[in-house]
């Protein structure tokens, strides 16, 4: 992945500098966040700005080059949020003490599940530990989502 370093700052910017998918801030992570393909390049995608996304390396990891997934409540197989499409909060909401993401639409419910938002499938709880940590620091949840907590 060839991307300027002026698109790179643009990218970040546009997202407030926090992962467009679980929405963690790239300020308490101990490296910067990498650049997800939201039509991937394995499906012909290409590293245009529009075509990118700001992503913590967990969520880029696991969402990998899916573009789709199943929705755990209709069991309907659905497309993955792209924040380039989609708004966050028609999508999904904090839990009311704003550790977990909740999925409010489809497209929600299955990119919560897809990529594993708030360690369901792992033992580990590390992104829910995080989380609390900084909601005692007064970083989380972002100012952009307050209105759902």
């Amino acid at each position: 992945m060839n991307i300027p370093i002026a698109s790179r700052q643009r990218i970040r910017q546009r997202a407030n500098f926090l992962c467009e998918y679980c929405h963690s801030p790239e300020e308490a992570s101990a490296s910067l966040f990498t650049f997800d393909h939201l039509m991937p390049q394995s499906l012909g995608g290409n590293d245009t700005e529009n075509n990118l996304a700001l992503a913590c390396h967990r969520c880029n990891g696991r969402r990998y080059n899916f573009i789709s997934g199943l929705d755990p409540e209709t069991q309907f197989i659905v497309p993955l949020f792209n924040p380039r499409q989609n708004k966050w909060l028609d999508h999904f909401i904090w839990s009311d003490d704003a550790q977990r993401i909740l999925g409010i639409s489809d497209i929600g419910r299955a990119t919560v599940k897809r990529l594993d938002m708030n360690d369901d499938d792992h033992d580990d709880g590390s992104i829910l530990r995080a989380r609390r940590l900084w909601t005692r620091g007064g970083w989380h949840p972002p100012s952009s989502d307050l209105q759902n907590v």
